[in-house]
Parts: structure tokens; sequence; C-alpha cells
């Protein structure tokens, strides 16, 4: 019983110090961008006359769409497949093994 009891413990140790990588990696994708897009257009800025010109604002859209998926994917949001879609496909395929196996008992 103690084995179990320290192995669920690992377990949501494990997800947990996983969840936090996954936040950490975000906050640092996110910080990565502020910095590198204010540089490219400050440095911009600076050095045109006509600073209001898409192609100066390229990165900053496209990466900022990086930007929205990896947190969509980091903080659980999924517009087309729902919240809890991954575990209720997985409980589905459980249930499917469980009734094949059923058969050949």
């Amino acid at each position: 019983m103690e084995m179990i009891m320290e192995d669920i413990k690992t377990d949501k140790y494990k997800r947990a110090k996983k969840r936090v990588e996954e936040l950490k990696g975000f906050y640092i994708h996110l910080a990565i961008y502020v910095v590198i897009n204010a540089f490219i257009l400050v440095n911009v800025y600076l050095r045109t006359d006509h600073f209001w010109q898409w192609p100066h604002f390229i990165t900053l859209f496209s990466w900022g769409l990086g930007i929205a998926f990896h947190a969509m994917y980091v903080f659980g949001f999924n517009p087309m497949l729902g919240k809890n879609w991954e575990q209720r496909m997985i409980q589905k395929y459980m249930d499917e093994d469980k009734k094949e196996m059923d058969k050949y008992k």
C-alpha cells in the first residue's frame, strides 16, 4: 500500500513538473518575442520615414500567431475540440478495448 501511495505522489510530481516546464517555456517564448520585436520596430522606426507599412509588421504578426497557438496549447484552450476532448477520447478507446476483451472471456 505504501508503495502505491509513493507511486501516486511520484506521478503527481512528474505531471506538475511537466506543467511548470510548459508554462516556463511559454513565458520565455513570450519574453523573447517582446524583446526581439521591440528591437525590430524601434530599429525600423528610427531608420525609415514610412513606419506604417505592412512589411515592417510581418514578423510581429506571424510570430504573434505562433505565440497565440503556443498559449492555446499551454493554457488548454482549444475551441475546435473542446475542453476535455482528449480525456473523452481516451476513455472512449479504453471502453472499446474493454468491450473487445470481454468478448474473449
